[in-house]
């Protein structure tokens, strides 16, 4: 089983500290080791569930999260193809873009960029 990275503190803690520790603690703690799926499973669930709701807002985010934890860019884009008929066209073809600047990000750090 992949262990999940660390993550940076909530970039909303100093506004709203209540929700910035719920995220630590509670989402991030507790929700994401909970026994049953790993990380890598956990990643691509919410991508997919981000993806059928069309939230782009945390497509990044979780996009990349979900490369640290063992998910392939093959498998992403599988999912996202496989969405597509599920969840409609706008948002794989939006979810499509996303990946692609993430893909290219990821790269450019392995890169050292």
């Amino acid at each position: 089983m992949t262990h999940a990275p660390a993550l940076p503190k909530s970039p909303f803690s100093d506004i709203a500290p209540a929700l910035g520790t719920y995220t630590d603690e509670v989402l991030f703690g507790d929700v994401w080791k909970r026994f049953g799926l790993s990380p890598r499973d956990r990643g691509l669930v919410t991508v997919a569930s981000l993806v059928s709701g069309y939230r782009i807002n945390e497509m990044p985010f979780h996009m990349k999260r979900a490369l640290e934890n063992g998910v392939t860019p093959d498998e992403l884009i599988e999912a996202i193809t496989h969405l597509a008929f599920h969840a409609g066209w706008p948002p794989a073809s939006t979810a499509i873009g996303i990946a692609r600047k993430v893909f290219e990000q990821a790269d450019a750090e392995k890169k050292g960029h």
